[in-house]
């Protein structure tokens, strides 16, 4: 066979033609070697139609606007949010000198644990579970039940409650931060006008400049920024159910919840539910049951989950707030679209430069010395 006539019959091959090879087989000339089959194509999983920009931004509506009973935050300053991360790693906040804020709110480990219930002073362990510190500034007030209306208030509590870091009184406080040279002299560069630059107010005001920077982009903000290729068709799918089966009720603004107080069992009373939750700080019988929201931001990472810790995986926790909440029986296929989703907000954790434990000053004769009592 002539050898153009054979590339022309590769060539039609490859282009899905065989009548040229029919007839060659039928022909009395010796048959010739068949060229090699072509390779297979692969195909590619195709990606995700941009939606509508209506739809999107219909969708965007439920999580740009901030907690309507948020006060303005304030301006930080370097110098606060530098002191702010050395007292986040503070051991010596604690009475035993061995429980830091990072102790139960691990930084490298989005903020949590991963405990139902967190471990204090004498590895006593308190009543709820510890919420994460990331995106905590969008919160409407601070703790399950909301008694602390600002991060500031926040920081306070741990240092003086009993089970957790166990300091005697802000004397205690100012006294362990005052003995070492070093916090002096910060602590006088962050507050240039304040009288007394080391005090409790000052030590939660630092604390809560640092934990205010404290925010996990995802890609779940780039989808609602317009590049819509950052969401899979599944995690697409799993958004829409999000808001159209009510979740946004409650998990909405800018940390996708945290913006509002809600009832544990709201359509179905919540089994075993013995919390009083925002009742324990308004002695409101209206609040009782009511919970702040928590934030569904990284909450891939963040189990266990609910105030107690009680329920390990996410998917249980999509099939219960769909009963509880909403009163539905999701089907396995909107659990998994939802799951997707959920997963599409972890984020990405601030460079460990800024979230690693720094160097922090020596102790000196001054410093009071750990008491584990």
């Amino acid at each position: 066979m002539p050898r153009n006539r054979l590339l022309l019959g590769f060539t039609l091959s490859l282009l899905g033609v065989g009548a040229l090879s029919g007839c060659e087989r039928s022909s009395s000339a010796p048959p010739e070697a068949k060229p090699p089959a072509p390779a297979p194509v692969v195909e590619q999983a195709p990606k995700p139609a941009a939606p509508d920009a209506a739809a999107v931004a219909k969708l965007a509506s439920h999580f740009f606007q901030a907690p309507r009973n948020q006060a303005p935050l304030p301006q930080d300053t370097a110098a606060q949010v530098a002191l702010g991360r050395m007292l986040f790693h503070e051991p010596r906040l604690s009475k035993n000198h061995d429980v830091s804020c990072n102790s139960c709110h691990g930084l490298d480990t989005f903020g949590v644990d991963n405990k139902a219930l967190s471990e204090g002073h004498k590895k006593q362990k308190g009543s709820r579970n510890s919420p994460t510190v990331y995106n905590a500034a969008h919160h409407v007030a601070q703790f399950w039940d909301g008694r602390a209306a600002t991060l500031e208030a926040q920081a306070e509590g741990p240092m003086m409650n009993p089970v957790e870091m166990a300091m005697p009184d802000a004397k205690r406080v100012e006294a362990t931060l005052s003995s070492m040279p070093e916090y002096t002299a910060l602590f006088r560069a962050a507050f240039p006008k304040s009288g007394k630059p080391v005090s409790l107010a000052n030590t939660a005001r630092a604390l809560a400049a640092f934990e205010r920077t404290l925010t996990t982009p995802s890609r779940f903000d780039r989808f609602l920024a317009g590049e819509h290729a950052a969401l899979s068709a599944q995690e697409q799918r799993g958004l829409e159910a999000f808001v159209t089966t009510g979740c946004t009720t409650c998990h909405n603004g800018p940390a996708v919840g945290g913006a509002s107080f809600q009832k544990l069992g709201l359509v179905e009373a919540y089994p075993a539910l013995t919390d009083a939750g925002r009742f324990d700080a308004t002695k409101n019988e209206d609040d009782r049951g009511y919970f702040r929201v928590p934030t569904l931001r990284n909450v891939e990472m963040t189990a266990p989950y609910l105030h107690d810790g009680s329920v390990k995986d996410l998917p249980t926790m999509v099939r219960l707030m769909g009963r509880y909440q909403l009163g539905r029986t999701l089907k396995d296929g909107e659990v998994a679209d939802l799951v997707a989703f959920l997963k599409s907000l972890t984020g990405e954790l601030p460079p460990a430069e800024r979230i690693a434990a720094p160097p922090l000053p020596p102790s000196t004769r001054r410093t009071p010395k750990p008491d584990p009592s």
